[in-house]
């Protein structure tokens, strides 16, 4: 039986989760959106990246650009930047090539690494998606910073593929509720492309509901 695609969730949409839930929800549930400089040069290096149907062979390796995948699992879906096919014997056969290959998924940031873990969620939510529809086991996968145009390689274990579970499951029930929740604010906001819709100093001040109480009872 073939799984409704509205069931599904922007893959994408994890690394907003795992930053803020409430930036998730205003962009993923109430489809707000408002761009800064870090979200538009963001966009113009992915335009760059995200080549559908692009595939190039470098000796051993064959680079496959914007490949879309899913999971059933996870209930998401998306493209990833790149995913690199690496011919060893310890790999998995791949239909129409030669030889087995090793699977890595490539994301590509506007930046350098960041403390949190927001882009990494992203890329273990790409491996999941690719261990389902590939059929095989992803250890390894890459980040590629643009700021520091530097490759940082990440060893993507089964406790990191479980909280990705774990996130991806969260994300669907604030989304069947259609829920947008309210939370800690901190120094993350300040980079937050939402600030000026979330609006968190008001946030940290009376409800909405408590304001005009108030107002009812002067």
């Amino acid at each position: 039986m073939m799984e409704d695609k509205e069931d599904y969730l922007m893959l994408s949409g994890i690394q907003h989760f795992k930053f803020c839930k409430r930036q998730w929800a205003l962009i993923h549930i109430e489809q707000q959106w408002e761009e800064n400089v870090l979200t538009v040069e963001g966009r113009i290096l992915h335009e760059r990246v995200d080549q559908p149907h692009l595939r190039e062979k470098r000796g051993d390796r064959i680079i496959i650009r914007a490949m879309p995948v899913r999971s059933n699992r996870l209930k998401l879906q998306g493209v990833c930047d790149v995913v690199e096919l690496v011919r060893s014997p310890d790999g998995i056969s791949i239909s129409g090539l030669p030889g087995k290959y090793l699977i890595h998924p490539i994301e590509y940031k506007r930046g350098r690494p960041k403390k949190g873990e927001e882009d990494l969620v992203q890329l273990v939510a790409q491996t999941v998606c690719l261990e389902e529809m590939l059929v095989c086991t992803i250890e390894t996968g890459f980040f590629y910073y643009h700021e520091i145009r530097h490759r940082v390689e990440v060893n993507i274990t089964n406790d990191m593929k479980e909280h990705v579970v774990e996130l991806a499951r969260e994300m669907h029930q604030y989304y069947q509720r259609r829920h947008t929740p309210r939370v800690k604010t901190g120094p993350h906001c300040k980079s937050c492309s939402l600030r000026h819709i979330c609006l968190p100093e008001i946030m940290n001040k009376r409800s909405v509901k408590t304001y005009i109480e108030g107002k009812l009872s002067e």
